[in-house]
Order: C-alpha cells, then structure tokens, then sequence
C-alpha cells in the first residue's frame, strides 16, 4: 500500500468533502425532520446523498490526479502550493455552501440554486438584508469558516502533502485509478446517461428530494444552466419589457379587464363558454415524433388509422404547429402554455424547478390527483425533477413498470412500449375511483433506433425498425388506449387530447423548416363536437388554454396561448417556432425571421415549403422580437406564475 502513497492528498480530500456533506445532511435532517418524517422511505436522503458527494468530489479530484500521476517526481514540489491551494479552496466552498444552506431552505424550501447565483449580483442590497435578519447566522459562519480554513493550512502539509512514488507504477495506475474516478463521478456504468439531479427525486416532496443532493452541486448546476439561457437582446435586439407585453396582450384573446395584476403581466382570468357541473378529468397524450407528415388525416403516409378514425369522436387540429424541435419544448408548451425562445426549454433550467406555472399545479390548486406516466426513466432532460417541482404529485416511469415484473410487452432501449404505456396508465385512472385528475401520459417508441413488439401491426416498410413502421405501432398503441378507456367509467368524464412534442428530423433548406413544425392534435370528450376540425392556423402554447375551456374551468393563468373556442373570426391565425437559434413568427402567410445578432427578414410561405423574400413590416417584426423579450423576463424575474405563490405559499 506504501506505493499508493502519492494518492493520499486525494484520499484525504474526498474523506473531507464526504464528513462536510455526510454531517450537514445530517443536521438538515433534523433541523427540517417534521416535514422529512412524513415521506416514505426518507431514509434514501442519505445513500443517495453519498452517491451525489462521491459524483461531485470524484470530478473534483480529476485535476489533482493527473498532476500527481504525469509530473516526474523531481518536479513535484513546484505543484505543492497549487495543490493546497486548490484543496483548501473547494473543501471551503463546499463547506460555505452548507453552512448557508439551511436558512435558504426554510426561506425557499429548496438547496441553493440559481436564485443563490442572482443574489450574488446585488451584493448591497443581500448584505443589508442577511445583517438584519440573519446576523446570528452570518457569525457562525465567519466562526466556523475562519477556524476550519486555519486548521486546514495549519495542517496543510500532513493532509496534502504529495510523497514521491515510482513514476513507472504511477503510469500503471493511471488506467484503473481514473476509471474509479470516472465511475464516481459519472455515478453509474449501467446507465445509458450520466446521473443528474433527476436522479435523487424519489419522493412527491421537493424539499426531501433536495436532501438527497448537496448544495455546491445543486449551484454548480445552476452556474453550468446559465450557458442554455441566452440573452434575446444580445441575440435579436433590446426592447423594453412593458412594450413588449403590451405587444404581447394585443395576440391573446382575453380581453384588457381580464389581466388582473400589474406585478404579473400577463395573468388574467379565463372563463369557459359553460361552467362544468363537476370536475372534469383531463389527460394528455403527448407523442414523440409524431409529425403531421405521418398522419393520414392531414394528408400524411397512411400510418395512423386508429388516429383518423378517431378524429370522428372529437376535434382535430389540422393547422397546428410545435413550437420547437425537442420534447423538453414540447412539454414547456403543452404543459406550462410558455412563450418559445433561444433559451434552453423551461424544463431543463434551473429558475423554473419550482414555483413555474403548469397545469398540473392549475389542477393540483383544484384537488385533482397530478401524474406523469412514461416508460422510459423520467429523470432524462430533467423532466422528473421539473414536474415534481412544479404540481405533479406522481410519476410513474420506467421504475415503476420494472416492479410489475413480466407482464409487460416490451421493454426497450427508451424505455417500455406504447401500449404498455397505456395499459399502465389505463390503471392508474381506473385506480383514481371518482377523484379528478390531470396526467400527461408520453410516449417512446416512436424514437429511434424504434423498438416495439412483434405482430401488433402489419409492417409499412420490409425492415421492421423503420420511422414509418414506429409511427404505426405509435397509432397502434392510441387505439389501444382509447380501446381500453372507453370501456371504463372515467371515460364520459374525460377530456383527452392526443398531440404530438416535435416531428422527427427537422431539416430543410429554407431558415425554418416551417413544414417539419406541423403536428396533429385531436381533442376528444364531452362538449366536444364530433368530426369537427379547426383549421385556423395556431401554435402548440394555444392548446393549454383551449384544454382549460373544454374542462369549464374558471380559472386565473398567464398563459399567453389563445383559447381557440373564443378566438374571433376576424383574428388572424399566428404560431411561434424556434429552430436552435433562430426564430420564426408567423402571421397567415406571413412569416418573420429573427437570426442572432442580424436584421429580422420577412418572407411570403407557400404550402410551408416555399419561402419568397418580402420588405420587411417593422411592426410584425417588433411583435416578434416582443414575444421573445417577453418570455426571457417572465422566466427570469419569475412571473409566470399562478397568484397564490406570490408570497411563496
């Protein structure tokens, strides 16, 4: 073991880093442990939380190691002083980010995290506010901090001091020591992605799940988030806020006496055409890849027939369009009605994993039961993390089907099939006995390499793993959920929506492939008309709105989608698409185009394809430029959101 001697100032830095976290979130726990008791299974905070430690001082350690392994020995002693320094320096953030770490959870009931970051930016006025009303606090920690960083350079050289070792030996090592150093930073080897903080939500109780992780991670994370959320006005130009959500009020159906609060722009009240006599369940089935050139009924491959013979029971959609080219925005879309823009998806940023409006948390106000069900793993773009935040009560995913054992059709490289899927779900509703609820079913299969079982469907292609073949099993899987729904109570009290996050590959030569955003939507229930369209031209942020009214709800949103059962017959139809950094609005034929820092162009579409230039209309252009402005300072002054978490309640 003497020959492993060089690798004892690692060693010491992990052992150092796990006793700071291990020991915080210990006293977190008791500190909060009336609220933590109550969560089954609490006791996973603490294996999990070594799991995160160990991910989060493994990557730390990189560094120190190549040094200690590649620099000969006779040169060791330049590295001494840069080694110490970089140990003290991290196990002292690490352990200042603990120290802080409880009266930011009772103040936000959440790890420090992007707001941690924001704070940083107005440091008189954060001063002012932690001297008088945390002084005790901010003594401690000057005490315990001024101490541990005296001991630590007092004993600098015994912990971090580096021995010589044969540097042959030490080349040997490389290769197995960096593959434990990898396997604990990656925090898996079995699974198909690195582990994120979706990993440490097991439970319905965000301030649990954050338990389970340690605080200079969850603001390193923040800090790494930053890269996704880009600036519209670097990008396309500066407007001011106010006039960009005037701009955006004149596009939504509610009227100027519906906005009912200045400090939330675009809150405003939405009352049905008839109120519900009692609660209506609603359920989303939200289809990867399912573009409009696969579906039949809007003039597409004949793939759907379970899908065209349900546009018969409900309203199909025949000119919408997604609002980007990823699922996360698909869901920002469905789920939230959020404004697309360059920023990465709601989804995934770390301003919105808590506190950001969602239909689920709509519902949840409502007494509804909240779900997500997929067969894949849910913690993937972060989606487990963003619901459990933000009103979802249960998610069901992959776990969940593994528990069930064998009675499954197909588990896959995504995850389980689209009919298991459904029969998951099918159960999960039947399960409810009468209470309301709100779930978004999603669905996998569809999603190359396009796994699905055999003998379901008659195959479109010779080679059964095709697009065309997964999109017809996809369609299998709808008539199947709508086979097994209608023979069930909840059916006659059900609003359903079957609707597509993005189309496959978007590709095509023009600056947004326009054609490539068109997707299916089919809304079926009660009040709902039978075998009727709607093909007016709408984005994907109306269908929420729309959903709500079918639902007859009254109810209060910032959503800036459209109602379409009350748009009037003069509006003109719009949709928004943001294809990576570029942004297209779009007015009828019409059609604005916003690159990064160059002048917006206009073009004329024909039948989506063909793009023809046109003189620029430097209104429609500044309502593009608005509809970005707008959804950057509603995401990063945190105003979108229902009226109730004002206060943080």
């Amino acid at each position: 073991m003497k020959r492993f001697v060089y690798l004892r100032s690692i060693a010491n830095f992990i052992l150092l880093g796990l006793v700071i976290t291990t020991l915080s979130r210990l006293i977190l726990f008791f500190i909060f442990k009336e609220r933590i008791n109550d969560t089954p299974d609490y006791w996973y905070i603490f294996p999990i939380g070594l799991r995160f430690d160990l991910i989060l001082l493994c990557y730390l350690s990189f560094l120190p190691f190549l040094l200690l392994t590649f620099i000969p020995n006779k040169h060791l002693h330049y590295i001494d002083r840069f080694l110490n320094t970089y140990y003290i320096l991290f196990i002292s953030l690490i352990l200042i980010m603990e120290l802080s770490s409880p009266d930011f959870i009772k103040q936000y009931d959440t790890r420090p995290n992007r707001l941690f970051l924001d704070y940083l930016i107005y440091p008189k006025e954060v001063m002012g506010t932690l001297i008088k009303s945390y002084l005790g606090s901010i003594i401690l920690t000057v005490v315990v901090m001024g101490s541990f960083i005296y001991l630590l350079v007092k004993k600098r050289r015994s912990l971090f001091s580096t021995p010589n070792a044969e540097y042959r030996f030490k080349l040997i090592m490389f290769l197995p020591v960096a593959f434990l150093l990898f396997f604990g930073a990656r925090g898996s080897l079995t699974s198909k992605r690195p582990i994120n903080g979706s990993n440490a939500v097991f439970s319905f109780d965000q301030l649990t799940n954050c338990m389970g992780l340690n605080s200079f991670y969850t603001v390193a994370f923040a800090a790494y988030s930053l890269k996704n959320e880009d600036n519209p006005s670097k990008m396309y130009g500066k407007m001011d806020e106010n006039e960009a959500y005037k701009r955006v009020k004149k596009y939504m159906t509610a009227e100027t006496g519906d906005f009912t609060d200045p400090e939330f722009p675009l809150l405003h009240t939405q009352n049905p055409d008839t109120l519900s006599a009692q609660p209506m369940n609603v359920v989303i089935f939200l289809q990867e890849s399912l573009g409009a050139e696969y579906v039949g009924s809007l003039g597409g491959k004949p793939l759907t027939p379970n899908f065209d013979k349900l546009t018969n029971d409900g309203l199909l959609f025949t000119n919408l369009y997604c609002t980007g080219t990823r699922s996360v925005r698909g869901i920002e879309a469905v789920v939230t009605g959020f404004l697309p823009s360059p920023s990465e998806s709601v989804v995934k940023l770390s301003n919105s994993q808590s506190g950001f409006f969602t239909l689920a948390d709509l519902f949840k106000e409502n007494g509804y039961d909240t779900s997500f069900i997929y067969g894949g793993m849910a913690n993937f773009d972060n989606m487990a993390s963003f619901f459990n935040g933000n009103g979802f009560d249960n998610i069901i995913d992959e776990e969940d089907f593994d528990k069930d054992g064998n009675k499954y059709a197909l588990k896959g490289t995504w995850g389980y099939s689209d009919e298991d899927l459904v029969v998951k779900a099918n159960d999960y509703f039947k399960s409810q006995r009468g209470k309301p609820f709100f779930s978004m079913m999603f669905s996998t299969s569809n999603h190359e390499p396009f796994e699905f079982p055999d003998g379901r469907i008659e195959l479109f292609d010779k080679q059964k793993n095709t697009v065309n073949n997964a999109m017809k099993y996809a369609d299998f899987a709808i008539g199947k959920f709508f086979e097994l729904a209608k023979k069930e109570d909840y059916f006659k009290n059900t609003i359903f929506i079957v609707v597509a996050d993005h189309n496959t590959r978007t590709y095509g030569k023009n600056l947004v492939p326009i054609n490539k955003f068109h997707i299916p939507a089919l809304i079926i229930g009660p009040g709902v008309k039978k075998g009727s369209k709607f093909t007016r031209l709408c984005s994907q942020i109306d269908l929420a709105p729309t959903l709500l009214d079918f639902a007859g709800m009254k109810v209060e949103t910032p959503m800036p989608g459209r109602n379409l059962k009350k748009l009037k017959a003069d509006t003109k139809g719009r949709s928004i698409m943001q294809f990576h950094e570029i942004n297209a609005f779009r007015i009828e034929d019409q059609v604005v185009i916003m690159q990064p820092k160059k002048e917006p162009l206009q073009f004329k579409i024909t039948k989506d394809t063909v793009l023809i230039e046109v003189p620029l209309d430097k209104e429609m252009a500044k309502d593009a430029l608005a509809h970005v402005t707008a959804a950057s300072n509603l995401y990063s002054k945190g105003k979108y959101k229902m009226k109730h978490k004002k206060a943080g309640k």
